[in-house]
């Protein structure tokens, strides 16, 4: 692993966004995904309103300044919730973990959440790593299996002296 960094995200790394969510293999995993993957009007149209909404934040994820992935913050129904993407070439090497960790040094607010497929080991090793614990289950339908599959609810708590 090399220099993990977060930064805004730009007009140029939108064709690098959208080519790592449409990874078949990617979208397998991640399950809970657009219905249409290969929708370029739509992924658009996501990333414009995500970009503007006040309540989201979303960074590039670099890797010694080249493209290593995408995370963001978001509110939905009132809880803050965590989500990360990296393209199959940074999986396994420690940079989800990194950025989750600086992402989570920016983010003030808590309980943070997160949303994983059970099958989805990767991310959910990464989410324990950065102190988050399992809070619930639920069934639902997953747009990237094409049916419905187990998801993990996971929390990160407020520190015992309130931080």
């Amino acid at each position: 692993m090399g220099h993990i960094e977060l930064r805004e995200v730009r007009d140029d790394d939108l064709d690098a966004i959208f080519e790592m969510m449409r990874d078949p293999e990617a979208v397998a995993l991640a399950a809970f995904t657009a219905a249409d993957p290969d929708d370029r009007d739509a992924f658009d149209s996501w990333m414009n309103r995500n970009m503007s909404s006040p309540d989201t934040s979303v960074f590039v994820i670099t890797e010694n300044s080249g493209f290593a992935g995408s995370i963001s913050a978001f509110t939905i129904e009132g809880q803050r919730e965590v989500s990360f993407w990296l393209p199959r070439l940074a999986w396994g090497r420690g940079i989800a973990t990194e950025a989750l960790r600086q992402l989570i040094s920016r983010e003030p607010i808590r309980p943070l959440f997160a949303r994983v497929a059970a099958h989805n080991h990767g991310s959910i090793a990464v989410l324990r790593k950065a102190g988050f614990a399992e809070v619930s289950r639920n069934t639902a339908y997953a747009p990237g299996l094409g049916r419905e599959t187990e998801e993990i609810v996971f929390a990160l708590m407020p520190a015992v002296d309130g931080v």
